[in-house]
């Protein structure tokens, strides 16, 4: 074992130590959903559970999932219309075969689409570079299909990332990634071909971690959000500060979450004078303008 091994992306940085700076409009925090639009393989590959799974084909956690594209989806789709708060839709790119007009109606309300591999039935990160080379490209020309252009950023399925995905995402001409949570500001990453900016994404606030893993009830994650929001909004005033907030359908589209869910929300609603309520690539295409402004 190297004990010394490092990954070469960024140096260390102390937040106070930081050029200070504003959001638009002087705002200090911003606030973006990272909504994960997820399909799955039937009998075989990844997924998360509600119970242990029996032998494939687990028929219990795949139809939990997949009531989230049927159903979670579109009643998340509603709370958001009704709070009119954007959001970062993360989308499996197999999902326009899977689930015609769901990410259309996405696309429809305006919101960002993000790359997010092909399927969460899969990891990037254990594949070649060629195979990874190969994932990124294709769900990148199914997506710009769709929608018209590429996307700008990408989440691994299951935040997964071989040594090398900032590199091949750079090289794809991606402008920012979102599998790393070591920052509450965005960060340049050094590539072997330049730079690609990384934006804050949640691995406290996101639902799989609490709910699925930690067994934690949906009013305990909305609490958490809550305490999260009035706390970062403080700690604003002295630097600009990201605060994501993860969710996916077939968890927090349950009834008995939602509604705890567009409490919190409303709660960050009813400040917007206050903060800047956006989408990941806003926050990724201000810090790009700011850097370019300052060369």
């Amino acid at each position: 074992m190297d004990t010394n091994a490092g990954h070469g992306r960024y140096g260390y940085s102390a937040l106070p130590d930081r050029p200070v700076y504003d959001w638009p409009e002087g705002k200090r925090l911003a606030v973006y959903i990272g909504l994960n639009l997820e399909t799955f393989a039937f009998g075989e590959g990844l997924g998360a559970e509600l119970a242990p799974g029996g032998p494939q084909p687990d028929v219990l956690n795949y139809a939990w999932r997949d009531w989230g594209n049927r159903v979670g989806a579109w009643r998340i789709a509603a709370m958001l219309d009704e709070l009119a708060m954007p959001a970062s839709v993360l989308v499996n790119s197999n999902l326009y075969r899977d689930c015609p007009g769901l990410i259309e109606a996405f696309r429809a309300r305006g919101d960002e689409i993000v790359g997010h591999g092909r399927t969460n039935a899969e990891r990037q990160g254990t594949l070649d570079e060629a195979a990874e080379r190969a994932l990124i490209a294709e769900t990148t020309r199914v997506i710009a299909a769709q929608e018209g252009r590429p996307p700008a950023g990408w989440l691994g399925p299951w935040i997964s990332q071989s040594r090398v995905t900032p590199d091949l995402l750079a090289e794809a001409g991606y402008r920012y990634l979102l599998d790393w949570d070591h920052d509450d500001q965005p960060t340049w990453f050094a590539t072997r071909g330049g730079r690609i900016l990384t934006v804050p994404y949640p691995q406290e606030l996101n639902d799989i971690p609490a709910i699925v893993a930690r067994k934690e009830t949906g009013r305990q994650f909305a609490d958490m959000i809550v305490d999260a929001f009035d706390e970062m909004l403080e700690q604003a005033r002295s630097a600009p500060l990201v605060m994501g907030i993860a969710l996916h359908p077939y968890i927090v589209g349950r009834p008995h979450r939602l509604r705890p869910l567009r409490q919190a929300l409303r709660h960050i609603a009813d400040r917007r004078a206050d903060i800047w309520l956006t989408t990941a690539g806003a926050i990724a295409d201000h810090v790009t303008a700011q850097a370019a402004e300052a060369r």
